[in-house]
């Protein structure tokens, strides 16, 4: 009985199989849900969504952070007179060595075409990277112009808020007696007393 049902499971699988391939449809996952070949051959036949392109050739994609971090530091390298020291140095014994070292041993003969190459190369390759330098520079001072304008708008409120709350304690302690205002009162009021004659002062008193 048991291999009974067990051929019979396996014709039903079959079964199934068969009207799934004759139906054009290929196997789900087994969550139920379609598998990414079949999600996106969906995604390909429909009409309302782009087309995903393939690349014939594939680019590099360097890590633009790191990238921008090492620009920076050739771009202050650059900028300093220690490079401007040794480039000179290296200029002078270029030319030098090819002028008075043996013919022989000249690499690069009057009118020094591959120094004149080397330094066009050099200064291709400095002034994008001097460029980049400058728009990781400005990208710092943008983020640091707009947190200061936060900052700014933030003691605005800050000092309206105080300025109101000022005002509000002093509109206050105006309708308050004040010290002077008691000692002023008290005084007036004694020498009314002292004014007074007894007969008046007793009858006040009854």
């Amino acid at each position: 009985m048991a291999g009974d049902r067990r051929d019979l499971r396996d014709l039903r699988e079959r079964r199934d199989q068969r009207l799934r391939e004759a139906a054009g449809q290929r196997p789900r996952e087994a969550d139920g849900r379609r598998s990414p070949e079949r999600q996106e051959d969906r995604r390909r036949n429909r009409l309302d969504l782009p087309q995903r392109r393939r690349a014939l050739v594939t680019l590099p994609n360097p890590d633009s952070d790191a990238f921008g971090r090492l620009s920076e530091r050739i771009a202050r390298f650059l900028g300093t007179g220690r490079f401007l020291v040794y480039m000179t140095l290296i200029i002078l014994l270029w030319v030098g060595w090819n002028i008075t070292a043996p013919s022989s041993w000249r690499f690069d003969q009057y009118p020094f075409i591959f120094l004149t190459l080397v330094l066009s190369l050099q200064a291709s390759y400095a002034a994008p990277l001097i460029l980049l330098a400058q728009n990781r520079q400005d990208d710092r001072d943008k983020v640091n112009m707009e947190q200061d304008r936060a900052r700014a708008e933030r003691n605005v409120a800050d000092t309206e808020y105080l300025t109101r709350e000022v005002a509000a304690l002093r509109h206050g302690l105006g309708e308050v007696a004040t010290r002077d205002f008691l000692r002023s009162e008290l005084q007036t009021l004694l020498k009314e007393l002292e004014n007074r004659t007894p007969g008046e002062a007793d009858e006040a008193a009854s």
